[in-house]
């Protein structure tokens, strides 16, 4: 039995409202002050240009309700001691964040230079956007702080993702209303049917309404309190309002608030945990309407400024040109009255403070945002368990996507009690071949149930909504917060989410530079459905376009792998499972296709990357006269079609089969650590060899990623090149010309006119002749080309 908590919580006082009112002028005032001065810090003189930063950057508008909110989550905190992850939404908060995290002395823990005192305050407020100093935006670096703030949209599904199994985790999520307007935001508000209250932690969103966006009024600022309320009433949560522009009544509304959504949370939590709670709780959420830019100059040389969109960025633009504005700017730093909040060695005084939590419970130290300490590593099962058995190359068929789900369900099995491993997925865990995951776990589910429906549960560790973007923030922020998990997804609408694995690349790289965030379990995608399985949903599905935004990253980050089978696939994702700070890509067709190597081999294959498969080839230890080189299934597939062909009608030719699984070993180890080195890379590939190689996506990634190495214009790649339709699977091939009838002609075109060799070519024609009619005929391909 779970414990009564109770819920009672201290109503404000005079002297607790004043504390926090103070509290928040001081981060309002080291907030301004960063965006502005480089001396002078406390205004101990008067206000000089020399005292001006030489370039301003950096934005004010959403700095003051920031602070006040971070303010009141102290007060909270302090009052119940819970545990609460700050999410922060506005891409430029960051000078107000960075003011909470000095005042509360985390800054300082992390880099002494931050320390509390006049020489802490001096460097924050020097260093901010200054030439290696700290950032406009929250980076890896910012203590407390899960996701960088540059790119709109995704701060809610973060917090969801933070939350799932975090059952005694609340996370705050402050949404901009600029934020609010983009798509995957919108979406997101849905998150709370598939958080149960009674297994994981909770979501308080926090609309942050002042109105404007960098030049024009937002949609949510303009709208009433009654299309608010009914807007995310039924989104499914429980509205209360916040607004004004008086800071006490404000403070005082605001603790009010914050009291009764603590209670809300704990109370649903409660319900949930003791089994008296069914279907999806009104969880509480809080609308915040304070003015743009609150207590900055009203105008500046006559142009309104507070509560427009001039609030946004800087109030006053240039301060050390025009002495007017110098005299406006010193006229605003000193409404905070700096004096009455820090003494002279720049210690704030302890009524300023005093509402701050301490130790591990400050937001800044909350342990959920470094993830890494809290990692446990998953119980994987041995993959050798669920191997495909071939007794010879080509003779098994299997669909790989089906035997790997088996291998997963397990994985889910060994991890129940740890309740850390999770698979994202828009829609698509069936129709990828994966529904054995449902032996062990269902898909989430919080919403009504009928008889019909299949697999769904509260307790659902299978995340499944009809948004690319949600369910890639889901996944984040579960990763950041120390857990293991998987997005599966249709290859074609993976790159719905390239800004975000652009972002989260970003994040990945500058958290390996930061001494103290640890290592996160790796964001591992497995795409599936892919451009030439694509054939009945036509051109629309066939985008292979994924791989190149992976390989565009930093080398200390991507990862991309093309298991070409059954066994492959389960070496790769065994791996992938394993491995921390990375973006691993996997690219597997869910259809049925030829299994080529023994679990053994596979392991022995894919632990190298590439390898040379004699028996698909006939050069044996003899120089080859032509290199088939293959990444891919399917491209596999075709490769070894053609490399039988060539055996069987031109068996003088010498042919070498080479099999990529990992593809960035082709690159030079100068520009990836998984190269190959340059002796090694020459011995399989040879230095003046023709080779044709048959790729998975766009041919020109390729020779991208060849340049460095030898001869690299005798490298003919043969792969996607945006010729796609309804069709059938082999005329894909035919189209993007990758077919082994093509690759054939295309080795014999760069080899020695042996005796046979027109007869050949001319025989590949006839059968491409034969292919055109058959497929317009029957409708579906060739049987020779079937098996």
């Amino acid at each position: 039995m779970n414990p009564v908590v109770d819920f009672s919580i201290p109503e404000p006082t005079y002297q607790r409202l004043a504390n926090v009112h103070r509290y928040w002028l001081a981060t309002n005032y080291l907030g301004a002050a960063q965006l502005y001065l480089r001396d002078n810090f406390l205004l101990e003189r008067p206000l000089k240009s020399t005292d001006i930063k030489p370039r301003l950057l950096g934005h004010w508008g959403t700095q003051p309700g920031l602070n006040l909110l971070y303010a009141h989550l102290n007060r909270l905190i302090q009052d119940t001691d819970a545990s609460i992850l700050l999410v922060t939404g506005p891409g430029h908060g960051a000078p107000a964040i960075l003011a909470n995290l000095y005042l509360e002395g985390t800054l300082g823990e992390y880099d002494p230079t931050y320390q509390v005192g006049l020489n802490g305050m001096s460097q924050l407020i020097r260093q901010f956007s200054w030439p290696y100093g700290l950032p406009s935006h929250l980076v890896p670096g910012t203590p407390g702080q899960i996701q960088e703030g540059g790119e709109l949209g995704y701060c809610l599904s973060h917090a969801f993702g933070a939350a799932l199994d975090n059952p005694d985790l609340i996370v705050a999520c402050v949404v901009g209303d600029g934020e609010a307007e983009t798509g995957p935001l919108a979406a997101s508000w849905h998150s709370n049917k598939y958080l149960n209250p009674a297994t994981s932690g909770a979501v308080l969103p926090i609309l942050h309404a002042n109105g404007y966006k960098l030049s024009g009024p937002t949609i949510y600022g303009r709208m009433s309190h009654e299309e608010l309320t009914n807007l995310f009433t039924g989104y499914g949560y429980q509205v209360r309002i916040i607004g004004g522009s008086d800071p006490m009544q404000v403070h005082a509304a605001m603790w009010q608030a914050m009291n009764w959504a603590y209670g809300e949370i704990r109370t649903i939590q409660q319900n949930a945990r003791a089994g008296l709670l069914m279907g999806v709780p009104a969880w509480p959420m809080l609308i915040l309407q304070t003015p743009k830019g609150w207590t900055c100059p009203l105008t500046v040389d006559g142009q309104p400024i507070e509560n427009t969109s001039h609030a946004h960025q800087l109030p006053v633009a240039d301060p050390a040109g025009k002495p007017s504005q110098l005299a406006t700017l010193e006229s605003w730093l000193r409404s905070y009255r700096p004096q009455d909040l820090f003494d002279g060695m720049g210690q704030p005084f302890s009524s300023v403070t005093s509402n701050c939590p301490m130790g591990s419970r400050r937001i800044g130290m909350n342990a959920h945002a470094n993830g890494g300490q809290l990692l446990v590593p998953l119980e994987l099962p041995n993959y050798f368990d669920y191997a495909v058995k071939v007794p010879s190359p080509g003779t098994v068929s299997v669909e790989g996507t089906h035997q790997l789900a088996i291998y997963l369900r397990d994985v889910f099995c060994l991890n129940e009690s740890a309740q850390n491993f999770r698979i994202v997925c828009p829609d698509e865990t069936t129709s990828n071949r994966m529904t054995p995951l449902f032996q062990a776990t269902q898909r989430a589910w919080m919403g009504p149930m009928v008889e019909t429906d299949e697999f769904l549960s509260p307790d659902g560790q299978v995340m499944e909504i009809l948004s690319e973007h949600t369910c890639e923030g889901w996944l984040e922020g579960y990763l950041l917060t120390g857990r293991h998990g998987l997005f599966g997804c249709y290859e074609a609408f993976i790159p719905l989410v390239d800004s975000m694995l652009n972002q989260y690349a970003k994040w990945l790289k500058v958290s390996k530079e930061t001494s103290w965030r640890k290592p996160l379990a790796s964001l591992n995608y497995l795409l599936t459905s892919h451009v030439w399985r694509q054939d009945h949903n036509g051109y629309t599905h066939q985008v292979p376009s994924f791989i190149n935004s992976v390989v565009a990253k930093k080398s200390s980050v991507a990862r991309v792998y093309l298991p070409p089978d059954a066994n492959c696939l389960l070496a790769v994702t065994d791996h992938c499972l394993r491995s921390r700070d990375y973006i691993n890509l996997i690219v597997a067709s869910k259809a049925c296709q030829a299994q080529w190597l023994s679990i053994d081999a596979a392991r022995d294959h894919c632990s190298r990357g590439l390898s040379v498969w004699d028996w698909a080839g006939n050069a044996g230890d003899q120089q080859p006269d032509v290199v088939l080189a293959c990444a891919g299934d399917v491209p596999t597939n075709e490769t070894i079609a053609a490399a039988a062909i060539l055996k069987e009608r031109l068996p003088d030719l010498r042919v070498r089969v080479l099999n990529i699984v990992d593809l960035l070993t082709i690159m030079s180890p100068e520009d990836h650590p998984h190269g190959f080195p340059e002796a090694a890379f020459s011995q399989l590939f040879t230095t003046d060899r023709p080779v044709i190689f048959a790729f998975h996506g766009y041919p020109m990634l390729i020779h991208e990623l060849l340049h460095h190495r030898t001869n690299p214009n005798r490298f003919h790649v043969r792969g996607y090149m945006e010729e796609g339709r309804t069709t059938t699977p082999f005329d894909m091939l035919v189209l993007n010309n990758m077919s082994r009838y093509q690759l054939v002609m295309a080795a014999l075109q760069h080899t020695n006119n042996l005796p046979g060799t027109q007869a050949l070519v001319q025989w590949c024609q006839d059968k491409l002749t034969q292919h055109a009619a058959y497929i317009r005929r029957e409708g579906l391909d060739m049987p020779e080309v079937r098996s």
